[in-house]
């Protein structure tokens, strides 16, 4: 008696289903997530939609968290140094590289009128919030270094994520007007905000320059 060979199923089904759905939500908005039109994006069935995700809920949960997943990756693989505050830049540049990386991603992470009423939990919430405990650590350690004034390091990091949040959103969307690309812009902002954490002017310019080295 011969057996049957079970249907061989991709083990990227469900990180391609996700990029299809980000995709479809950032170029035609809510109305064209669909169970039909993700199948076709990716050449499965309707049924492995449903099997993977359930409904639209689940899915957009399941992106939310892909997506804090990806930058969490992206930032723990900033290795610690000796030079904490260069840490702290480099991290920017890991969080501004994973946004451009995944742009689709990025636009669903934070919630908002793109998803179709849809409304992130505080437990979809606190995926993004964990993301946050790699630039914390790093501003603990300038403090600890006395290169940060001594202060509440969850308050600095915050300040960090809210400038460079409205950086990467401005990036995206092709608002920053020349020649104030965003690499010009993202050292600006954050130069600053290291002097205003404590930072030597001189030091945080050559900081800047040590993170750009670093970075290529």
């Amino acid at each position: 008696m011969s057996r049957v060979s079970p249907r061989h199923i991709d083990p990227k089904l469900g990180e391609n289903l996700i990029e299809a759905a980000a995709k479809l939500l950032a170029e035609e908005g809510p109305q064209a997530l669909s169970t039909r039109r993700l199948a076709a994006a990716v050449g499965t069935s309707t049924m492995a939609v449903y099997t993977r995700f359930g409904g639209k809920e689940d899915l957009v949960r399941a992106m939310v968290r892909e997506g804090f997943q990806l930058l969490d990756q992206e930032m723990t693989a900033v290795h610690e140094t000796a030079d904490p505050v260069c840490d702290v830049v480099a991290l920017g540049w890991a969080y501004r590289r994973n946004a451009l990386e995944h742009r689709n991603l990025y636009g669903v992470m934070f919630g908002g009128p793109g998803l179709g009423g849809f409304a992130l939990t505080d437990e979809d919430r606190q995926h993004g919030r964990y993301t946050l405990s790699s630039v914390v650590r790093a501003v603990e350690r300038c403090m600890e270094a006395k290169r940060f004034h001594a202060g509440d390091a969850q308050l600095v990091a915050h300040q960090l994520w809210i400038a460079l949040h409205g950086l990467v959103t401005l990036e995206l969307g092709g608002y920053l007007i020349p020649p104030y690309d965003a690499d010009t812009c993202y050292e600006a902002q954050i130069s600053a905000l290291l002097v205003g954490a404590g930072e030597d002017p001189a030091e945080a310019a050559a900081v800047m320059k040590r993170a750009r080295d670093r970075r290529d």
